[in-house]
C-alpha cells in the first residue's frame, strides 16, 4: 500500500501510549479505529446540521435528511446495491435479527431447517435459535475441515429440500477463513433456500459485491470499517424486503396508523423504526469515502502482506498453534492462536503491559471454540493502519510470556 505512514497519521488514537509503550492495536476484528475524516464528519454534522430526518418541514431538517440519505447512497454504491435495498440499523446483530424475525418467523414451520456453519458468530446463530422455538424449525450445522475451511462435501449433503435458510459468514472472525459465498449461494438457491450472509468481517477488508455474491440478505457493521458504533446495514433483495415484515414497529416506518392496524412505509424505511442513527450514518458515509480513496484492492493487498508476515513470525515460536488456513488466498487478517498451556487471557494481560491490544476468549463463537477443542484463543487482527513493527512487538511480547511462564 502506498503512503502507509500518512494513513497511520490519520488515526489520532495511534499517537498515544498505553502503559508507557506506544499503542499497538491488534483488535480490529472487534472494532476498528477511526480516522480524523470520520471524527470530523460526525462533529460537523452535530455542529451544522443536527436535526431529525424525514419529519421536519424546515431547512435544517432537510439538510440532515440529505446527509442521511447521501450516506445510504454511498453505502449502496460500496456494495453494488440499489439504495432502496439498504436499511440502516444498529449493527450486524440487529440486521440478522431483522431477517430472522421479519422473514423467518413468518415463513419457517416444523420440518424446515436452517443450515448454518460452525464458523458463525453468535449473531448468526442465536436469532435463528430464538425463531426456531416459535416456528419448530431445526438448526443444522456445517463443520469445518482439519485445514479450517468449510466442509463443502458436508454442506452439499446437508442441503436438501428441508433447508429454507442458509446462514454463512463471508469471513470467519476467529479463523480468518474466507468462504466461497457465491458457490454456496448457487447451491442453496438450487435447493430453494434463501442465503443470509454475515459480512461483518468481509466488507471492511475486501471488495464485496452483493450482486456477484447473489446474497439474498447481507449484514455488516460500521464500527468494524472505520465508522462509528451504533450503525449497521441490512442489504436485502428488494422483492424480499417488500414481502417481509418489519421486526420493530413505531414512528417513521409507517405509511398510516389506524387504531387496530397499520400499513408500512416503502422500503427501506419500513425497517427503520424511530429516530435512526443519523450522525452515525454520516460517519459511516465518511468511512466509506476514506476506504474508497485508498481502494479496497489496496486494503486487501496490504492485509495479505501484513498477515502473511504475522503468520511467518508466529510460526517461529515453539509450542504456538495457529487456528486458520495457511494460504492467504482464502483467509483474512484475523489470526487466532494458543501458546503452550498459557491461558489466552494471561497472554492478553502480559501483552497489554507492553501496550499491545489483542483479543482473548471465544470471540462470540462458542460452538466453533468447542469444535477446535479449546476454551479460548488469543487473536491478533490487522487493518490498514498496522505495520510490520506491530507484528514484531507482538512477537517480542509472546517471547516474554514464554519466559514468564517458563515455557521450554
Amino acid at each position: 500500500m502506498t503512503d502507509l505512514a500518512h494513513i497511520r497519521a490519520d488515526f489520532p488514537i495511534l499517537r498515544q501510549e498505553m502503559n508507557g509503550y506506544p499503542l499497538v492495536y491488534l483488535d480490529s476484528a472487534a472494532t476498528s479505529q477511526k480516522p480524523t475524516a470520520v471524527l470530523d464528519a460526525i462533529t460537523d454534522f452535530y455542529e451544522t446540521a443536527n436535526a431529525n430526518v424525514h419529519r421536519g418541514a424546515y431547512a435544517l431538517s432537510e439538510i440532515a435528511t440529505d446527509r442521511y440519505e447521501e450516506a445510504r447512497t454511498r453505502v449502496a454504491g460500496f456494495i453494488n446495491a440499489d439504495r432502496r435495498e439498504v436499511a440502516f440499523n444498529r449493527g450486524t446483530t440487529s440486521a440478522i435479527n431483522q431477517v430472522a424475525y421479519g422473514w423467518g418467523l413468518y415463513n419457517l414451520k416444523p420440518g424446515d431447517r436452517v443450515l448454518l456453519t460452525l464458523m458463525e458468530h453468535h449473531a448468526n446463530i442465536v436469532p435463528w435459535q430464538l425463531v426456531s422455538r416459535h416456528t419448530g424449525a431445526e438448526l443444522v450445522y456445517v463443520p469445518h475441515t482439519e485445514s479450517y475451511e468449510l466442509d463443502l462435501e458436508a454442506y452439499h449433503s446437508l442441503l436438501d429440500e428441508r433447508v429454507k435458510v442458509v446462514g454463512i459468514t463471508a469471513m470467519s472472525n476467529v479463523l480468518g477463513t474466507i468462504n466461497p459465498v457465491r458457490q454456496l449461494a448457487d447451491a442453496a438457491h438450487a435447493a430453494g433456500a434463501l442465503v443470509v450472509v454475515d459480512a461483518a468481517q468481509a466488507v471492511p477488508h475486501m471488495a464485496v459485491d452483493v450482486k456477484q455474491m447473489d446474497a439474498d440478505f447481507l449484514a455488516f457493521s460500521g464500527h468494524k470499517m472505520l465508522g462509528p458504533t451504533g450503525i449497521g446495514v441490512l442489504y436485502g433483495k428488494r422483492e424480499l424486503l417488500e414481502a417481509m415484515e418489519p421486526a420493530e414497529g413505531g414512528g417513521e416506518m409507517i405509511s398510516d396508523v389506524q387504531l387496530d392496524s397499520s400499513t408500512w412505509a416503502e422500503v427501506p424505511h419500513k425497517f427503520e423504526a424511530g429516530t435512526p442513527p443519523i450522525a452515525e450514518a454520516v460517519g459511516l458515509g465518511a468511512a466509506i469515502s476514506y476506504l474508497e480513496k485508498i481502494g479496497m484492492d489496496a486494503v486487501r493487498s496490504h492485509e495479505v502482506d501484513i498477515t502473511s508476515y504475522a503468520l511467518e513470525r508466529l510460526g517461529e515460536i515453539e509450542n504456538l498453534t495457529i487456528y486458520g488456513p495457511a494460504d492467504m488466498t482464502n483467509r483474512g487478517g484475523a489470526v487466532s492462536f494458543t501458546l503452550a498451556d498459557i491461558h489466552p487471557h494471561d497472554l492478553s494481560t502480559i501483552l497489554d503491559q507492553r501496550g499491545i491490544a489483542i483479543r482473548a476468549g471465544h470471540h462470540c463463537a462458542r460452538p466453533l471454540a468447542r469444535s477446535l477443542n479449546v476454551p479460548a484463543t488469543a487473536r491478533a487482527s490487522f487493518y490498514i493502519y498496522n505495520v510490520r513493527a506491530d507484528v514484531d512487538a507482538l512477537i517480542d511480547g509472546l517471547h516474554e510470556a514464554r519466559e514468564i511462564f517458563g515455557v521450554a
